[in-house]
């Protein structure tokens, strides 16, 4: 946030606003990690080794960050007076913008099209129409896809938008020494592919301003249809946009559908034979209900995938992207219209009405773009089936240990997949499929992984889970700096810096709506997090440092639900910690936590064991001091590697497949014990971590207490409809709207038909959800309420 004291001399309505609480004499604080930040962003060494060492840019770390939107006349070939004013303009044309190849004739000479054209493929001639009238549909279909991208067209849109983007954002940060390893890639002569999240309906248009301007050419932004208008998709087309054309999503013996999958397909392999660079939201567009992995952005890479293992060309290379905001400046403030589609007036009226504001309250907001380390698409999809075993579903593996029949997990992973099927989208083998939504989960590990993470997650994280009851401002400082700290020393970038009493005051200017300032006396403010729905925008926003802290969060909840059966919830910290825990029990806590988590929550990589993030998770709580090693009487001491012995197997044991049986001096693992420290900050980290997850755990355990009360058979959405009633209700009564969220009820709704609890049975009105008759019995909803509840720390 380099510019935030540059224009907040500016804004005479913050100054007032700020001055009764920020004249206290604080010394301005530097984060001390902050000129040694984290290299975020390596590519999985399992998956990919070579491109783990070979695609990674040495000095890296010795670049620092730019600001893309910031353009002077020193980015100009000119100087003077009138180049200072038009600075924008001409920095529009100077920008390299390729030729672009009509391809629109080698799609039609592509083998695909021209069998069909020919009628040696089914569906291709027996549609009835003349061969001539065949390549106009073709033609049709081609131009739904894409449009030649328009030079002129794009640096009028870049100038006007590089003045919107200014207006908008205080700042759009880049790493220089990530930009350089993309283009270090790019020179290989692979086609780019850029995988990103999605945080806003922006990202799709500043994504490929902010890559243009470091000069890696025009990108093709794949967009979903259902998100644009159609004069805002004719738009978008010249401005180097593509779509899915609407024939593709028909059924597999659809002759229509058979020529626009043909077309598609021609499309997309000349688009990388070209070498375009291509970018591909994996995320679906923010503020609409449903899983976090797109399937219309499944299906393009799908569309990759299938061009480089049927040889069209060589190889890929795929770049996570990840991009996050200070506040998304589209956030939908209602859930139920977030899913409209975007016109372009009303987009344009959108903009407006966001600058009318801005320049009001001047709340703009830090935008950061995070390039990870490339890597070729041909070396994992090689190497990634070796890491592929054997999955069953949450029936077989949670709901005997719910209801007490039970007490063994089986030695498998879970298989959930939340992901529509678009068969008749990629109209890909089985194992392709398979391994496109493996591909997608562990690309979007890897962006979710490298996201900064910015000042409002932090300040959100704090007012909802630190100090609930309100803080201090000179102690809201001291805990700003410490969590930011904790962050980076857990190998997660942040995307800010400076001042940190700027910062804090960046952050609340922003959640100003959502928090209350309390004056105490001349010189100090009380910060609390205002009562109602606020809270759940607060928990939107804290959500963002989640991943940070997720293998801790997983583990304190684990923890209190293993000691919730031995010592009273609400017992001194003292008292728990005479408890000993053993290795096992802790294993098999964090693992039954595992298997009831949502998938797109963990977001684990296809190639890593839960049973290796078992051990992860247990090393992250001793590292952070929760949990200390505990010597039983005639047991070998924790730090004695003189006797330490290898079994055969474990010499022979494929790596990424280890378990509880073959650990290191497997016999030996249940004499390991641990309890935890009585050091005196642990008590409130622990409280601290536990609360990170219970929005997601309160919403499932009230969603478990509403199976008796619930209308059912009805619909998946009719009954996700009267969850996050109950969900709202209940959190009107208690005060707690962080679980009151549609996320979390559709969550919870194919959490627990994935567990037999709901059943999805055929009707005349279609698919309805049933109650199992397992889960119609009181006694066993209780078991499934208690068995959630046990991980809640109140």
């Amino acid at each position: 946030m380099d510019d935030t004291q540059q224009r907040g001399s500016h804004n005479g309505q913050e100054t007032s606003l700020w001055s009764s609480g920020f004249g206290l004499k604080l010394e301005a604080v530097t984060p001390f990690l902050g000129k040694y930040r984290p290299f975020v962003g390596r590519c999985c060494q399992t998956c990919t080794p070579k491109s783990w060492e070979s695609l990674f840019h040495r000095s890296i770390m010795d670049l620092g960050f730019c600001n893309a939107i910031l353009v002077k006349e020193e980015n100009t070939r000119f100087r003077g007076w009138l180049v200072r004013r038009l600075c924008y303009f001409l920095w529009s044309l100077e920008q390299h913008i390729p030729p672009y190849r009509d391809t629109s004739k080698r799609i039609m000479e592509s083998p695909g099209v021209q069998n069909l054209l020919s009628g040696r493929t089914p569906g291709g001639s027996g549609e009835g129409l003349a061969p001539d009238l065949l390549k106009k549909e073709v033609q049709r279909i081609l131009g739904h896809v894409q449009a030649p991208p328009r030079p002129l067209l794009l640096r009028l849109f870049s100038w006007a938008l590089l003045r919107l983007l200014n207006c908008l954002f205080l700042n759009v940060q880049l790493h220089k020494g990530q930009v350089k390893m993309v283009h270090q890639a790019a020179q290989a002569g692979l086609p780019l592919v850029l995988l990103s999240t999605h945080k806003s309906l922006l990202d799709g248009i500043l994504l490929p301003f902010v890559l243009l301007s470091q000069g890696l050419g025009v990108l093709r932004v794949a967009w979903e249809p259902r998100a644009c208008s159609p004069a805002l998709r004719a738009l978008l087309r010249n401005l180097g946009g593509i779509f899915l054309p609407p024939e593709a999503a028909l059924s597999l013996d659809s002759s229509e559908g058979v020529l626009a999958r043909a077309v598609l397909h021609a499309a997309v392999e000349q688009l990388l034979a070209n070498g375009q660079p291509l970018l591909i939201f994996l995320e679906e567009a923010p503020g609409v209900p449903g899983p976090r992995l797109s399937a219309s952005g499944q299906a393009w890479l799908g569309l990759v995938v299938h061009a480089v293992q049927e040889g069209t060309v060589p190889d890929a290379t795929l770049v996570p992207v990840a991009i996050t905001y200070d506040l998304a400046p589209d956030a939908p403030c209602d859930m139920s219209h977030a899913s409209a589609p975007l016109g372009l007036w009303s987009g344009a009226l959108a903009v407006l009405q966001r600058l009318c504001g801005g320049w009001g309250y001047r709340r703009r907001v830090c935008v950061r773009v995070h390039l990870a380390q490339p890597f070729s698409l041909q070396e994992y999809t090689i190497n990634a089936r070796s890491c592929w075993g054997d999955r069953q579903t949450l029936e077989h593996l949670l709901r005997p240990i719910v209801l007490g029949q039970s007490t063994v997990i089986p030695d498998t992973e879970k298989e959930q997949e939340w992901t529509p099927v678009t068969q008749p989208l990629l109209a890909l083998r089985e194992e392709q499929q398979l391994l496109v939504r493996r591909l997608s989960r562990h690309v979007l590990h890897a962006s979710v992984a490298s996201s900064a993470v910015m000042s409002t997650a932090l300040m959100s994280t704090l007012l909802l889970f630190k100090h609930q009851k309100g803080v201090a401002l000179s102690r809201l400082l001291e805990e700003f700096s410490w969590l930011t700290e904790e962050t980076l020393l857990r190998g997660f970038d942040v995307g800010f810096s400076g001042q940190l009493r700027c910062l804090v005051q960046h952050a609340l200017s922003l959640l100003r709506a959502h928090v209350v300032l309390l004056r105490l006396h001349p010189g100090d403010l009380v910060v609390l997090p205002r009562p109602g729905p606020a809270r759940l925008h607060l928990a939107r926003l804290s959500a963002e440092l989640l991943p940070a802290f997720l293998s801790e969060a997983v583990g304190a909840c684990a923890v209190r639900g293993l000691l919730a059966g031995r010592v009273p919830p609400e017992g001194p910290w003292e008292l728990q910690g005479i408890e000993l825990l053993s290795q096992n029990e802790l294993y098999r806590q964090i693992l039954l936590l595992l298997h009831l988590l949502p998938q797109d929550l963990l977001l684990l990589q296809p190639c890593q064991s839960s049973y290796c993030y078992c051990q992860e998770v247990l090393d992250r709580l001793i590292q952070c001091g929760l949990l200390v090693a505990e010597e039983t009487p005639g047991s070998r001491p924790a730090c004695d590697t003189g006797r330490q012995r290898l079994s055969a197997k474990l010499l022979w044991k494929p790596s990424g497949d280890f378990s509880d049986s073959d650990s290191d001096d497997f016999e030996e693992a249940e004499g390991r014990y641990f309890r935890l420290s009585q050091q005196l900050r642990c008590p409130d980290f622990f409280l601290f971590l536990c609360r990170l997850l219970s929005p997601l755990l309160r919403a499932f355990a009230q969603a478990a207490a509403f199976l008796h009360q619930g209308q059912l058979p009805d619909t998946e959405s009719g009954y996700t409809e009267q969850l996050l009633q109950f969900l709202q209700a209940t959190a009107q009564e208690e005060g707690l709207f962080e679980y009151a969220d549609p996320n979390l009820a559709l969550s919870a709704v194919w959490t627990f038909r994935d567990l037999g609890v709901l059943q999805q049975l055929p009707s005349p009105a279609g698919p309805c959800l049933h109650l199992s008759p397992t889960f119609a019995n009181r006694d066993n909803q209780d078991k499934l309420e208690q068995f959630i509840r046990q991980f809640i720390c109140s």
